[in-house]
């Protein structure tokens, strides 16, 4: 394990959702199943305060950037401050979307129709970020999510309504044809990282990155599509299972997208007016964690361990003499123990 990497690319941005989101999830599921009976906007909380660290973010690094002009000058400042704003847009039109819902599960005052108009609308604005997104070079998957989805956000808002008496597994169909593609991706990657591990020419670095995604991919997709066919059974009143019990393979995705938030990198310098990455400003804050920021732990085996030991003995009349170091050896241990000790201000960037 080597706590250099994971603090170098881990994106908080990330975490802080798939957390949230994953609490709401549960949350949500006892509401409906009547473990709990605590108010929707109780439920939602974990929703909230999702929205409210990303306004207070963006207010402290819009804060920052018009109190030190000269900040702007530094780098990609501008296309991370536009990125910000646009991500705060976004997010304040999701906000609008969610007060909706919120309202309409405790009331029931209006059209699902009407709820859904802010996730339409989003949906249309996030095909122009997401083209933005590509020539600047910049991480969209929020967009693309609200993008592909607009004609499933139609469906459903009008299968809620009774406007329209389709069965879930028919007003699924947008949602069945993106899983579909996305196995075809998971299959991809799996068959791409069997190619790999019998391609004696490829590195060990490039096998093992090609396997953890494949398998990240895995156990992020089949528990997704494994939900989806739960839900529309439910929904259709095919089985009698809880939704706690229909919203469990969720989690597993969950777990797999907070893993992959700890080599996500990326992520915007401007929220809340840091202006450098997340590891770097994490270890002006807590100097301490310089020390165990530069380590990285190797566990290796017994037989391993001997192999050590043997390659660090001398020899004597041509016999090996285990256990005994040479003075070369020992000249070496001395030079290092005499050398100062310096202490480490940030973490190397790898190159």
């Amino acid at each position: 394990m080597n706590l250099q990497t994971l603090f170098q690319d881990f994106n908080p941005s990330k975490f802080l959702v798939y957390v949230c989101l994953m609490i709401f999830t549960a949350l949500f599921a006892l509401r409906l199943d009547g473990t709990i009976h605590w108010s929707y906007w109780t439920i939602f909380i974990p929703i909230w305060f999702w929205k409210f660290m990303v306004i207070t973010g963006a207010t402290v690094g819009s804060y920052v950037w018009w109190r030190h002009p000269h900040f702007r000058l530094e780098g990609e400042a501008y296309v991370h401050y536009k990125a910000m704003l646009i991500s705060l847009a976004l997010h304040l039109i999701l906000l609008m979307f969610e007060l909706l819902v919120c309202d309409k599960l405790e009331s029931g005052r209006h059209l699902w129709i009407l709820v859904f108009i802010p996730l339409i609308f989003i949906s249309i604005v996030s095909i122009a970020v997401c083209i933005w997104a590509v020539k600047h070079d910049r991480s969209f998957e929020l967009e693309l999510f609200c993008s592909v989805n607009v004609l499933q956000f139609i469906f459903g808002a009008l299968r809620l309504d009774g406007l329209v008496s389709w069965r879930w597994e028919v007003t699924l169909v947008p949602l069945w044809v993106l899983m579909c593609l996305c196995l075809v991706g998971v299959l991809y990657s799996l068959v791409f990282a069997a190619i790999l591990l019998r391609t004696p020419h490829a590195s060990p670095a490039q096998r093992s990155a090609s396997l953890h995604s494949a398998l990240a991919y895995t156990f992020l997709v089949v528990p997704i599509l494994v939900f989806q066919v739960l839900l529309a059974n439910k929904m259709d009143e095919d089985i009698s299972l809880s939704y706690c019990a229909v919203v469990s393979p969720l989690f597993i995705s969950y777990f797999t997208l907070i893993i992959m938030s700890f080599a996500a990198k990326g992520g915007n310098r401007w929220w809340f007016g840091i202006r450098k990455d997340f590891c770097q400003f994490l270890l002006g804050v807590c100097p301490c964690l310089q020390e165990y920021g530069n380590i990285a732990y190797n566990v290796q085996s017994n037989e391993a361990a001997r192999r050590a030991g043997a390659n660090g003995s001398i020899t004597s009349n041509g016999q090996d003499v285990p256990g005994q170091i040479s003075r070369k050896s020992e000249k070496r241990v001395k030079k290092a123990d005499l050398k100062p000790v310096v202490p480490v201000l940030s973490i190397d960037m790898p190159d």
